[in-house]
């Protein structure tokens, strides 16, 4: 899975870097009689960052154990000449007298390939080949459940598990596996354990087969083998849920979405302020122009600030520049913008066209009441009529609205007047919300500046 495959490249990434600290640290310690200067950590820095690099470009780790031996080792080796390179590299172009000299780089790289070869080939292979063992596994069941384990097994291609097969049961009529691969029924099941080697069974069976639940639970009991239940939601709960502990039990956190992690939450939030930061000191002398503009055209205040809903359902006041020489009220307000509409000024209608009127949103991203990226927020009104008209429309306000979404870079902005517009900006919306990513966000931001889609029906 490509989830679990980074991780792996991260970890592996990590266990060259570790050796080449030590080593490091080590061989100074022997040639510098203890001493370390700053200039000595600076190498060591700039080391690491190339040895990354390196890592990533030629990605030699990320096959794991499946090449031979020998093809393993010659592939560490290429690196490792690499490695002399970058050390004679930063050891000999940093200015002043060089950090260290050829027969210290020599104890350091053989120093390093040797440690690395005890970690990679000896250690980790070692504990790989032990905890990673694959795990023989029998299903009981042979109805829908047990066709969904078995589709899991086999799409997964997860080498930890080998198949035995199947366990019938109930004799249901309604057998969704083959009968090649069932091994019999529970009444004669024993036999089969007896002689066969096993070492999880999985329950795939209905909730309301508790006598038969219980059965096979006596029979993992007897010889000494785990379990696992299968709970199938999918069908009640579609794609988007968790399962969590809520004190004692066992709790499905429905619609869960990828946004909805603590460290997705840090990092968007983490990104949303150190974006607005920046935003806002690049744009602050743009916004003193726009800010006499807006007062030397017309009477009113620069900014214009009608209430929202945002995340929760809960209102909050949005910054946009005014663009109008009359405005709706604020809070209660109702009369939608439509093209060439006469309130606008002549500075309103280029701030609207191109989005400036926007920008000073990156302070209520400041604030918290706002994202970098997400649905766009609604008046209460709108809101109130989509929630009635729009099937799932309120699934919206799991996230924070954002300045820019889904829906803008895809043409869906501006008016909500047909059933179309409504419906195509809601499933854009949830879409987004389903399918999170921070590249994704970075792709919408980037498509922001850059898409001729975002200014469609912009007025």
């Amino acid at each position: 899975m490509p989830g679990q495959k980074s991780k792996n490249e991260f970890s592996y990434l990590a266990v060259d870097i570790l050796p080449l600290i030590v080593v490091f640290i080590t061989v100074l310690y022997c040639y510098r009689d203890c001493s370390f200067s700053s200039r000595d950590w600076v190498a060591l820095s700039v080391i690491i960052i190339l040895w990354c690099l390196v890592e990533y470009f030629g990605k030699h780790r990320y096959a794991r154990l499946t090449p031979k031996w020998q093809k393993r080792f010659v592939r560490h080796l290429k690196v490792y000449v690499s490695l002399i390179v970058i050390e004679a590299f930063v050891f000999f172009c940093l200015p002043g007298e060089p950090v260290i000299f050829w027969k210290q780089i020599i104890a350091l790289t053989f120093g390093v390939f040797a440690l690395d070869f005890f970690i990679n080939f000896l250690l980790i292979d070692r504990i790989n080949r032990e905890v990673l063992s694959p795990k023989h596994v029998i299903v009981a069941g042979t109805g829908n459940k047990a066709k969904i384990v078995e589709d899991e097994v086999l799409t997964s291609h997860n080498p930890g598990y080998l198949l035995k097969g199947f366990i019938n049961c109930n004799n249901q009529d309604t057998c969704m596996i083959e009968s090649q691969k069932v091994l019999g029924n529970l009444d004669n099941i024993n036999m089969f354990l007896q002689s066969n080697p096993v070492d999880e069974i999985v329950i795939a069976l209905p909730d309301d087969e508790k006598k038969n639940i219980q059965k096979v639970l006596s029979v993992a009991d007897y010889h000494g083998i785990r379990v696992k239940y299968v709970l199938d939601y999918h069908e009640l709960f579609g794609n988007h849920y968790k399962i969590t502990r809520f004190g004692q039990m066992d709790t499905v956190n429905i619609r869960e979405m990828p946004c909805d992690g603590k460290y997705a939450i840090f990092f968007k939030n983490c990104f949303d302020k150190v974006f607005a930061s920046i935003a806002l000191l690049f744009l602050l002398p743009v916004f003193l122009v726009i800010a006499l503009l807006i007062k030397l055209e017309s009477r009113g205040p620069v900014f214009y600030c009608p209430v929202r809903i945002g995340k929760g359902g809960k209102p909050f006041k949005l910054f946009k520049f005014r663009s109008m020489r009359t405005n709706d009220d604020a809070a209660t307000g109702t009369q939608s913008t439509c093209e060439n509409d006469p309130r606008i000024t002549r500075l309103g209608r280029i701030l609207r066209k191109y989005s400036i009127d926007e920008l000073p949103q990156f302070i209520n991203v400041l604030f918290g009441s706002m994202s970098v990226v997400g649905p766009r927020p609604h008046r209460k009104f709108l809101n109130r009529q989509l929630q009635e008209n729009v099937y799932h429309y309120m699934l919206r306000h799991y996230v924070k609205p954002g300045i820019t979404g889904w829906a803008q870079i895809n043409g869906w902005r501006g008016p909500t007047d047909t059933e179309e517009q409504r419906r195509q900006r809601t499933l854009h919306d949830l879409w987004y919300i389903e399918n999170w990513t921070f590249k994704l966000d970075m792709k919408i931001i980037l498509l922001t500046i850059f898409s001729s889609k975002v200014h469609k029906s912009a007025f």
